[in-house]
């Protein structure tokens, strides 16, 4: 039987939609390809791109994209939020300088051995990295030697790498119960505390309390709580610590937000609250000075402060000019001197 006419253009009219059909879907799909591979090449591209700055910044090894400026320094020291930062309590680990040292803290987070209360005086050292031992093992420091030496005194080590004058005072304060000092050695490191007090970040990009004069006159201590360094981020986040790209984006915005404070150079106010401090409390204060200052001399004259110099303390050359051991044993015996000159040990 042979379809009717009309039945054939019916047929006609559905095989030419069906066709038209066919051919409109047809480009959506390539289209819909064609983007799929455009958004896969572009993230292709960035992604490599990104890659490349990773492995790039990996290799420069930009020191202000480093955890710390030392091995070992991120290990054993913590955000603060009084002092800025601090040795974590029980640790051990190695410090590299210009060597390698072994270092261990106590429970107070001090480079020094564990205290218990005792009877007999207490001298207590307080500074920056010159006291703590910078390139140098604990038994060479200059504490543990004048602590062989004056076995009836307890000698305490209350220095802690980078610190400036002002979180000297404020640790002092802090610990001060725990040791009940009858003497007091502020250690001055003339090469660089001054700049480290006249500001709130020191030269590694750590951040810092600092003091200055109030619109009312008063002294005040600044940038508490202190705000997190960029290496507290570093260490403490999981995607900043193992991408140096995050690393750059913290840098940049921290950086950004928190910028570089400086103030005028407190110097002498602090040196002289610290004395008000320890001496309002019953004890003794001297100061040691990494070599001579002129201006803090004049001031110690004036306020009767007795102190002593360690010019001519053999140091290294690089990476701050640390003590060395022959360094720590000739400062040692100009303590000893000190302290016996002013009847501060019998």
């Amino acid at each position: 039987m042979h379809p009717t006419p009309d039945a054939r253009a019916a047929r006609a009219r559905n095989d030419g939609e069906g066709g038209a059909l066919s051919t409109a879907t047809a480009p959506k799909g390539g289209r819909a390809r064609r983007a799929f591979r455009e958004v896969f090449l572009q993230l292709s591209i960035i992604i490599a791109t990104l890659a490349t700055l990773e492995l790039f910044l990996r290799i420069i090894d930009l020191r202000e994209l480093r955890e710390g400026y030392g091995h070992g320094y991120t290990v054993v020291h913590r955000y603060d939020p009084e002092l800025g930062w601090l040795p974590i309590p029980n640790t051990t680990g190695t410090f590299t300088g210009s060597r390698t040292i072994s270092i261990r803290h106590n429970s107070l987070g001090l480079r020094d051995i564990e205290h218990e209360r005792t009877q007999r005086p207490t001298i207590m050292f307080v500074g920056d990295s010159f006291v703590w031992g910078y390139d140098v093992e604990a038994g060479e420091r200059f504490t543990e030697l004048l602590r062989a030496r004056l076995s009836g005194m307890e000698i305490v080590n209350a220095g802690v790498n980078g610190y400036g004058t002002d979180q000297e005072y404020l640790l002092l304060n802090r610990i001060w119960s725990a040791f009940k000092p009858d003497v007091v050695v502020l250690n001055f490191t003339t090469s660089n505390d001054r700049n480290d007090n006249s500001s709130n970040m020191i030269s590694d990009g750590y951040y810092k309390p600092y003091l200055a004069q109030a619109a009312d006159g008063t002294w005040r201590f600044f940038g508490q709580p202190v705000p997190k360094s960029r290496q507290s981020y570093f260490t403490d986040d999981p995607l900043v610590k193992n991408l140096w790209l995050a690393r750059l984006a913290v840098t940049g915005y921290i950086y950004g937000r928190r910028p570089q404070i400086a103030v005028p150079d407190p110097t002498e106010q602090l040196v002289g609250m610290m004395r008000d401090l320890v001496e309002s409390r019953g004890a003794r204060f001297l100061v040691g000075l990494q070599y001579a200052d002129a201006k803090l001399q004049s001031f110690l004259q004036a306020q009767k402060i007795h102190y002593t110099s360690f010019d001519g303390a053999d140091s290294y050359v690089v990476q701050g000019n640390h003590w060395t051991a022959k360094g720590h044993a000739l400062v040692a015996d100009r303590l000893a001197a000190l302290l016996s000159a002013t009847g501060a040990v019998k």
